[in-house]
């Protein structure tokens, strides 16, 4: 178990502290948890490349401690009604419905190789934009309404934009997989 892989799990730890901050209304501290996630996962990163202490569990688990993160935080600023029901939505429902599609190609045998696209590098950085500014927003009363709204629409459009370029990517690869036979 490497230091990186350690600071990672500490981010899932992180994930269920921060969704109770923010349904308990602690918006101060749930603001703060989340910024100390985003600077663990700056921080296991570095190390992992500077030391060269990067392992097969760490990359499958720093995007899985990432995703944990942002689904839970997006959750609960809906449930709160931090953040109106469709944006989140349309975020919880691209990354399950992405789960959806490799689980299904591992099922048939034909597992999808998931590289990150840039546009859903783009998408990432506005969903935690977002959940940031929203957060600050409501814990510090910078009423940011304007600027949030610009996000939600800004992190709405990439959201889908990623989830239609990932569909892209796994129907080909599953057409090709299928148009060739393997399947016995």
């Amino acid at each position: 178990m490497s230091i990186p892989n350690l600071i990672t799990l500490g981010r899932v730890i992180l994930v269920p502290i921060v969704f109770w901050f923010l349904v308990s209304g602690q918006l101060q501290a749930a603001f703060v948890a989340f910024v100390v996630a985003g600077i663990s996962d700056a921080v296991d990163g570095f190390l992992a490349k500077r030391f060269n202490w990067e392992t097969e569990l760490g990359a499958y688990l720093d995007p899985i401690a990432d995703k944990l993160l942002i689904v839970c935080i997006f959750i609960a600023l809906g449930v709160t009604g931090k953040l109106p029901s469709w944006v989140v939505i349309i975020v919880v429902s691209r990354d399950v419905l992405i789960v959806i599609a490799v689980v299904l190609s591992w099922l048939l045998e034909h597992p999808t190789p998931m590289k990150p696209l840039a546009v859903s590098k783009m998408n990432t950085v506005a969903q935690i934009v977002l959940a940031g500014v929203v957060l600050a927003d409501e814990a510090f009363d910078l009423r940011l309404g304007g600027p949030v709204l610009v996000l939600m629409w800004i992190t709405a459009a990439l959201t889908i934009t990623s989830l239609a370029a990932y569909l892209r990517v796994w129907l080909r690869h599953m057409t090709l997989f299928e148009s060739t036979g393997s399947k016995s």
